[in-house]
């Protein structure tokens, strides 16, 4: 595979940036992988798996070097969907295949909803649709609680509760929120810092789990829709959300090996299961 290229976007309300390693030799649609908040540097060793095709990944808006334009103070899914609506578009003729991890999998579920023809298959993993959940009001209080509890104490105490939150197994009880987490627990500051734009728990939690997806267009599109879900992620937040939209979608859950983060080879200290990962996507992709 190529060194990554890197280019810039200009969008309403941001400036995109994004890298394309490209395959000269390849016969096959670009691959685009994305997430939302994680940036491209999330996905280094899984695009390198695919050193046969064009593999293109982005930081969305708000992360890392695709900073908003427009002083905005929440980034949406609707946002983050004409992102990369507008991003296809500038790479050429499509349609492109998407591997969407996490909340950049809500965002991509909203593109083929809305440009279905920009997509030949989607292969979203455990996307955090927390609304096609039995107890999506407890999922909101905890988010709602996570941003002001960012707003007033800064990023350790609410990444804490973040961290809390999505190493519950099973349904959020009522009160969830309101239990205090030590933020040295996890080895996070525990002194605010003072800034105000973390991309997870500042700009995207409460508006990406408070997305309503379009079942009824995502059915009709004629893009390939595969739901992802890891072996290993048991009956945690995104993957039981996971299997509501798979549910809803009418088709059973692909497994895919790890958790939610099974496609990490050491990124940000964590380590997945890169290569059976890679593996296991590629068959999803040429089913």
């Amino acid at each position: 595979m190529a060194d990554p290229k890197t280019h810039t976007l200009d969008v309403p309300g941001a400036v995109l940036t994004y890298d394309v390693r490209t395959s000269e030799s390849s016969t096959e649609p670009v691959l685009l992988i994305v997430g939302s908040p994680m940036a491209a540097s999330g996905f280094v060793t899984l695009a390198g798996h695919f050193g046969d095709r064009t593999v293109v990944t982005y930081d969305p808006r708000g992360s890392e070097r695709s900073q908003r334009t427009d002083g905005a103070t929440e980034n949406t899914p609707d946002e983050h969907a004409d992102d990369l609506h507008r991003l296809i578009t500038a790479l050429g003729p499509g349609p492109v295949d998407v591997f969407a991890s996490s909340g950049g999998a809500v965002n991509a579920l909203a593109l083929v909803a809305k440009h279905p023809e920009q997509v030949r298959t989607l292969v979203a993993h455990e996307p955090p649709a927390s609304q096609e959940v039995p107890d999506h009001a407890q999922i909101m209080a905890v988010c709602e609680n996570i941003h002001e509890t960012y707003l007033k104490n800064g990023f350790g105490p609410a990444m804490a509760k973040f961290i809390a939150l999505v190493m519950l197994q099973g349904p959020v009880p009522d009160g969830f929120a309101d239990q205090p987490v030590d933020p040295a627990m996890f080895g996070l500051p525990t002194e605010d810092d003072g800034t105000r734009n973390d991309p997870l728990v500042g700009l995207n939690i409460i508006t990406c789990n408070a997305y309503h997806h379009d079942f009824g267009a995502l059915r009709a599109a004629p893009t390939r829709i595969v739901i992802g879900v890891g072996a290993k992620s048991g009956e945690a937040l995104p993957a039981r959300t996971g299997r509501a939209v798979a549910e809803r979608l009418g088709i059973a859950p692909t497994s895919f090996p790890g958790d939610h983060g099974g496609f990490l080879g050491g990124e940000f200290g964590q380590t997945g299961e890169p290569g059976p990962f890679a593996a296991t996507l590629r068959d999803t992709l040429a089913a």
